[in-house]
């Protein structure tokens, strides 16, 4: 895990319009040095630049893999679509905290995961790969997040929670203390998590209910 700024170029997965956003909130962290990004879906798209920067289709990066790193920009669970084809070509994955983030050293953070401007992680907490913590997301201590999670803006997660891989909370969501929140659910914007849920389903409102299963993240 490397919470430092980048030691090599950086593309970053993703050319929707958010890319750019992440890409300008991580360009505070000294030597951040973005020079494409990359796509994955409609080819004709590395037609077009972003802000100068080429756009690249995912098939043709492999020969930046010993010179460049790289990290995902997609807030979708589905990311690891786009995310393990790049692992295969031996691409080394950065993990990126915005310098007003704050990480206890007792914590632990995987491969590829962001802390965006102002979230905070209290002590004891381990946090997957390719973990997506957006602007202003709080997480209390003794908490666990598996791989592939997003936590949106304004997330409040308490402590001793268990979030799931491929899970997704919403804006603003609240998570009380000790919940545990299983795979590939999704709670909506605003909600209130005050026991614990299932996989694959949707949960919204205040408290939280579930209003959908079988559902595989968003």
């Amino acid at each position: 895990m490397n919470r430092c700024a980048p030691l090599k170029p950086l593309l970053i997965l993703g050319t929707r319009p958010y890319a750019l956003v992440f890409a300008d909130a991580f360009s505070d962290l000294p030597g951040f040095h973005v020079t494409g990004f990359v796509e994955n879906l409609d080819r004709d798209r590395c037609r077009d630049s972003m802000e100068g920067l080429p756009i690249y289709w995912i098939d043709d990066i492999a020969p930046f893999a010993t010179t460049h790193a790289v990290i995902c920009s997609l807030s979708t669970t589905f990311r690891d679509r786009f995310i393990e084809p790049v692992k295969r070509m031996g691409f080394d994955f950065l993990t990126l905290v915005h310098p007003t983030g704050y990480v206890s050293r007792k914590s632990t953070l995987g491969h590829g995961v962001s802390i965006n401007v102002g979230s905070i992680v209290a002590g004891y907490t381990s946090i997957g790969s390719y973990v997506q913590i957006n602007r202003g997301v709080t997480i209390g201590h003794h908490t666990v997040i598996e791989d592939y999670a997003t936590l949106q803006p304004g997330v409040q997660l308490a402590g001793n929670c268990h979030i799931g891989h491929h899970t997704y909370l919403g804006i603003g969501a609240v998570i009380v203390d000790g919940v545990t929140i299983g795979a590939h659910s999704v709670v909506g914007a605003g909600a209130v998590v005050t026991h614990d849920l299932p996989d694959r389903v949707l949960a919204v409102g205040v408290p939280a209910k579930v209003v959908r299963e079988g559902i595989e993240g968003k």
